[in-house]
This record gives C-alpha cells, structure tokens and sequence, in this order.
C-alpha cells in the first residue's frame, strides 16, 4: 500500500482540496498547515490553470486569482518544499496534462518527489492515454490517481484494477461546485470500484455538507470538497485560514462518525 492509500487506515478519510496561490502563495502554506491542523487526512493542491476543464466557476475564478497574484508552478514548487517538514499528511497534485508535459514530465515528477507531493490527479488523461504519464509517476514514486465518473460504466472495473493511491469517484456530470442534490447511483459505482481493487476510493463533485459528506462514507472510503472550501478562501482572502479550518473540522467529524 502507498503512503496515501495508509491514509484511509484510520476510518473514513476527509481530502480538502485549495487551489494554489489562491489568494497567495503565503496564505497557501498557512492554509496547508491549518487544514491538516484540523484532521483533514490527504491534501488536492490544485496548480492554477489558464483552462481548467473540469472545474466549475468558483475553482476557475481561483485559478484566475492565484494566476493574477503571480502564482507559478515553480513557486508552488517552492512553497510547498518550505513546509514539507511540517507536514505528516500525503499532498496530491491537481493539475492538467499541458501543465505538465510544458514543465517536462521527468522534470514535474521529481519536483514533486523533492518536495513531498505524494500523487497526482490528472483530469484531462483518459485511462487509455495514462502510459504517457505512468512510467515517469513510477519512477518518482508518485502515485497517479484515477477519476472514474458516471459515464464510464463498463470502464469503471478496468480503470480501478490498475489504480493507485485512491480511486477518486466523481458524483456527477459536469464540472466541479456546490451541489444540493446527488442523483447518481454511487453504491453500484463504489461496489463495481471494490470488487475490483483494494485500492480505497473516495468521492468528489459536489459535496459541500457535512450531511452530504457523511452520506457518500457510506458507500465509499472518504469524501473529497473542494468549491465549498474554495469560496470560503474567495470571501474571506488572506484572512481565511481560521475559517477554512473550521470547516475542515467539521467535514472531517462529520465523515469519522460513519462506521
């Protein structure tokens, strides 16, 4: 089992997700601190993107703020080594495939393993391309982190059986925010995932409340939220952190009191 994957040993795991650079660099590594502060098991850092293809409005306007105020994947790079001491979590990158083929691959790999990045989601790499990427991530020792949505279907049991790290189950169609209602049928997804891996999975899109969260520990290994999280970074800015730490905790109890 990989360093992430242990981190589902110790129940139902919480994965916060924050886009990096958002508002700055500086409240990046604060905010890092305070979320594992909080409990939070596994960290996304999503690296901001001039064209996030997955993401909803809220992470998009974040990615625009972290690229405004300067925010590149060296400095990222940078931040996050700075901290890496004081951290005991595993951190996953978020990012997109031109982000890391412009960066060079080899490259982007062994700077996340310089700095304590412990896998990797690449959203816009379908499962038959992800041999462009697998052999650089295994030779890093960074774990390349499968999506597996709605529409995959007949998919779902092939991209699991070769997954690392965790599978991350996407809830709905569509892109990343805030959703009142989930309408897919996640126990058939989960149970087509654990049939055929022991990889744990965790479930994405549209989870925002501590209800929600403790609804999808049901059917899977841990929740994953990152827009909720990411407007609370948009309302309060540089004086987020106390807040987005108390969100944190309260998702976090909220997946720990599924069994």
């Amino acid at each position: 089992m990989s360093r992430i994957s242990d981190a589902f040993k110790n129940g139902k795991a919480f994965i916060p997700f924050i886009t990096g650079g958002d508002p700055d660099i500086e409240t990046t590594k604060k905010l890092i601190l305070e979320i594992q502060k909080n409990g939070a098991d596994i960290i996304e850092i999503g690296i901001p993107f001039s064209d996030p293809i997955a993401e909803g409005p809220v992470i998009q306007a974040a990615d625009l703020r972290a690229l405004t105020a300067g925010t590149t994947t060296d400095k990222l790079f940078d931040a996050i080594k700075e901290i890496k001491d004081q951290v005991t979590i595993p951190l996953i990158f978020m990012t997109y495939a031109n982000a890391i083929f412009k960066y060079g691959t080899k490259k982007f790999m062994d700077r996340c393993n310089e700095c304590g990045i412990s896998g990797i989601i690449v959203p816009d790499v379908p499962f038959e391309e992800r041999d462009e990427m697998a052999p650089f991530c295994d030779e890093a020792g960074i774990d390349l982190i499968p999506l597996i949505a709605p529409t995959s279907k007949e998919r779902i049991r092939m991209i699991a059986e070769s997954a690392q790290g965790y599978v991350y189950v996407v809830s709905s169609l569509g892109v990343t925010g805030v959703r009142d209602n989930i309408t897919t049928d996640l126990g058939a997804m989960t149970k087509l995932v654990k049939e055929a891996t022991d990889v744990p999975c965790a479930i994405g899109f549209g989870i925002s409340k501590p209800e929600q969260a403790a609804n999808v520990c049901q059917y899977a290994d841990g929740a994953i939220v990152g827009s909720a999280i990411v407007k609370i970074i948009a309302e309060h800015g540089k004086d987020a952190v106390p807040y987005v730490g108390e969100y944190v905790k309260k998702m976090k109890e909220a997946c720990t009191s599924v069994q």
